[in-house]
């Protein structure tokens, strides 16, 4: 980073790309066996509901666009949660190729109790930043991000 000399060789360790994937498996690691252990809920399974709650009634594609999941594993991940009743779809009033999923009453109540354990984690994670560092660290994140948007 910051040296334009052409490097012929990578330094793993210090490139950004495997760098922040490493971190997203490692804070995604930490999470999950929370889910998994109390709500039986796999990470894919989550932020399909962590969408729905705050999107009710949108499509799998929404879906997908919002989550990135490839629709595949989306597909697998919404029949999981149909099957379990965290979930409910069906067809759109307005147009019947689309159907609507939202969070079923059980899904609720699970959405509930795991949102403040979502936050916590949060609290944890950015407590060895200051919150001047927490906010630019939000701020880089979102620069970044719209940057490789436009790449």
């Amino acid at each position: 980073m910051g040296n334009n000399k052409l490097q012929t060789t990578l330094t793993l360790e210090r490139f950004l790309p495997y760098r922040l994937s490493i971190l997203s498996n490692k804070v995604s690691g930490i999470v999950a066996e929370t889910y998994r252990d109390k709500f039986a809920l796999s990470i894919t399974e989550w932020r399909i509901m962590a969408v729905l709650g705050e999107y009710p009634g949108i499509s799998a594609d929404e879906i997908s666009l919002k989550t990135q999941l490839e629709k595949s594993i989306l597909s697998r991940a919404i029949s999981k949660l149909l099957k379990r009743n965290l979930i409910e779809r069906e067809i759109a009033a307005d147009d019947r190729r689309r159907s609507e999923i939202r969070l079923s009453k059980t899904g609720k109540t699970v959405y509930q109790e795991i949102v403040p354990l979502s936050y916590h984690y949060e609290q944890q994670l950015l407590a060895c930043l200051n919150e001047h560092e927490q906010n630019q660290f939000s701020d880089l994140i979102d620069r970044i991000y719209a940057h490789a948007e436009q790449m």
